[in-house]
């Protein structure tokens, strides 16, 4: 994705630098892992989001391309544990771990 006006951290209230927010961030590197975490789950099944441990180590401009990837490190059962980077066309700009855990789709909406 491209950093534009709508994912700096002025536009999602978490700074008030026209810079790639860390909210961004992390949902990228959710996104790379929930697309990952696709090929664990029978049909009727989905993942959701439970904890999200990253570092943001540095700036990206609006403009700039920033990219993230997951890779599966663990799973317990139904949980699933990814460590995930992204990076800028200057490197590494964050990593950490996340977790998701399989859950079917009906049983998990009926519940809220």
């Amino acid at each position: 994705m491209i950093v534009t006006a709508h994912n700096t951290a002025i536009a999602m209230g978490s700074g008030d630098l026209s810079v790639f927010a860390t909210p961004a961030m992390i949902a990228l590197m959710e996104k790379a892992a929930m697309e990952l975490a696709a090929q664990y789950c029978e049909p009727g099944q989905t993942t959701v989001g439970t904890r999200v441990n990253v570092d943001h180590k540095r700036a990206t401009a609006v403009g700039i391309e920033v990219e993230a990837r997951a890779e599966l490190v663990s799973q317990e059962g139904r949980k699933l544990t990814f460590r995930v980077v992204a990076t800028d066309e200057r490197g590494e700009i964050g990593s950490g771990e996340h977790d998701r855990f399989i859950v079917d789709r009906e049983k998990f909406m009926s519940k809220l």
